[in-house]
């Protein structure tokens, strides 16, 4: 059974979702935008049925408990700092890190700046920072993938995402997700503060900032419909990892491989963590 969690950081309260027993290996799960905690529903129920601890937080700025104003309250250092004060709440001095879209690039980082506190990293779609930011700068395809990231900065966005009862954020799923979760998905971001909070990622954060190569070991997939990351970055990443790497290509599957390929994303992720 998946639980409804809260948990307190000096930050604040963060919600989240778990599954499976106390005592369970963990892993923690770190979503993307514009979703949120429940884009990992099958992956947490299917891992806590196997035994495993699972837990993923509505991140920075998506919890209503942890949503500064201040968009310099978004940056990296901060995230990632999220991600060490919500695992030593839950007691976990060693953990598997899953990450998807910027919740992947907050879980390089967190691999990058912490191997001594993983057991293990899975990225999904997201490449390797440095890997992505080497492709914006020589890739033009790449390059042109990227400049939402510029536009998604300005000021008006977020009227523009939310107008027409949020068509524009509905659009950026491709149809490729479920219409509940995209509800779902828009509904969370429709609150106060929220969509503001979401887009501060982007504002505070720039795509490829400086991070080493990974040493623990690493799954990273991705998709080949993904509009936002391309091949060039996708098959450099395995030059950032020095620890055991592999590399999981998915064919006919969009950027949003948690909730449009669930059972696989699943069975992937439990290949990956039976090993380790």
């Amino acid at each position: 059974m998946v639980e409804h969690l809260s948990i307190p950081t000096p930050a604040g309260i963060f919600d989240a979702i778990g599954a499976g027993p106390e005592d369970g290996r963990p892993v923690l799960l770190l979503h993307g935008f514009p979703q949120g905690a429940s884009c990992w529903d099958h992956q947490v129920e299917v891992l806590g049925a196997q035994g495993y601890r699972a837990v993923a937080p509505d991140q920075r700025g998506y919890s209503p408990g942890v949503r500064p104003t201040v968009a310099a309250q978004y940056g990296i250092s901060e995230l990632v700092g999220d991600v060490l004060a919500v695992a030593d709440e839950l007691a976990w001095p060693v953990f598997d890190l899953v990450g998807h879209d910027w919740g992947a690039a907050v879980a390089w980082h967190t691999a990058a700046d912490h191997p001594d506190r993983l057991r293990s990293l899975t990225a999904v779609s997201t490449p390797h920072p440095a890997a992505l930011a080497a492709a914006i700068r020589t890739d033009e395809d790449q390059h042109a993938r990227s400049q939402y990231m510029t536009e998604w900065r300005n000021s008006n966005t977020e009227q523009r995402m939310l107008d027409n009862d949020g068509e524009a954020l509905r659009r950026l799923f491709e149809w490729k997700v479920s219409p509940s979760k995209v509800d779902e998905y828009v509904r969370r971001l429709s609150e106060p503060g929220a969509m503001t909070a979401a887009l501060n990622w982007y504002r505070a954060g720039r795509a490829g900032s400086r991070v080493d190569k990974v040493s623990v070991p690493t799954m990273y997939i991705w998709s080949t419909e993904d509009t936002v990351f391309g091949s060039t970055a996708a098959f450099d990443t395995e030059n950032w990892v020095s620890g055991p790497y592999h590399f999981q290509m998915v064919e006919d599957v969009s950027h949003w491989i948690p909730d449009e390929a669930s059972e696989l994303m699943s069975s992937l992720l439990v290949a990956h963590l039976s090993v380790r």
